[in-house]
């Protein structure tokens, strides 16, 4: 897929909403997010397979995005998709730090980074590997544990990530009855690490 220049004033957008983030190191903070169109991932897992295609969602201009933010009281706001590094997301991250709102992004690392984010979470997938590039630009790191030798693999890129990277362990939700207490007794030997849940389905929240 083409990446999108600097100059693109729109972007393909699945959905966008305001709610708490579920997730990671921001867990339970209010948050605006974008979810963008276009993955060239592939997650067998993946809960939001309907965003891969990125020509089946409109087309929308970034300042209309600001003013949905800017309506709500919340400033952090969480881009994520699909994969939204397949985009350039320089004028998008722009439009919004010049309102005054925080910019996160989720991403599997996979496409080049662009734009400037107050914190990035890398979530690296065995379906194509992370940039280096991403790797050492993360803040977070979010390894999701399906099955047991995803822990050698989160190691993997732990070792790659800078110094001061959160590190979180957090279990694909189809199998959170069989890897949670792996993943407590693993945190519990390898205290690096924190446990990730998905907040928002276990309250029901978008």
């Amino acid at each position: 897929m083409d990446t999108v220049t600097i100059q693109t004033a729109t972007l393909p957008v699945m959905e966008h909403f305001y709610t708490i983030q579920g997730e990671g190191f921001h867990q339970g903070r209010a948050a605006y997010f974008i979810r963008l169109g276009g993955c060239d991932v592939g997650c067998v897992w993946c809960d939001v397979k309907e965003s891969w295609d990125a020509a089946a969602h409109p087309q929308q201009d970034i300042n209309d995005l600001k003013d949905f933010v800017k309506a709500t009281p919340g400033e952090l706001v969480v881009v994520t998709g699909g994969e939204p590094l397949l985009h350039n997301l320089d004028a998008l991250t722009a439009t919004l730090r010049t309102a005054g709102l925080k910019t996160n992004i989720e991403t599997s690392g996979s496409s080049p980074l662009s734009g400037s984010w107050d914190w990035i979470c890398l979530s690296p997938k065995k379906f194509k590997a992370p940039l280096p590039e991403v790797l050492t630009a993360a803040h977070e790191l979010k390894v999701v544990v399906f099955n047991k030798s995803d822990f050698q693999w989160a190691e993997q890129h732990a070792a790659q990530v800078g110094a001061h990277c959160k590190l979180y362990l957090q279990p694909e939700w189809s199998k959170a009855a069989a890897m949670i207490p792996l993943i407590v007794e693993y945190i519990k030997d390898h205290p690096q690490w924190e446990l990730s849940l998905q907040l928002h389905k276990y309250i029901n929240v978008p």
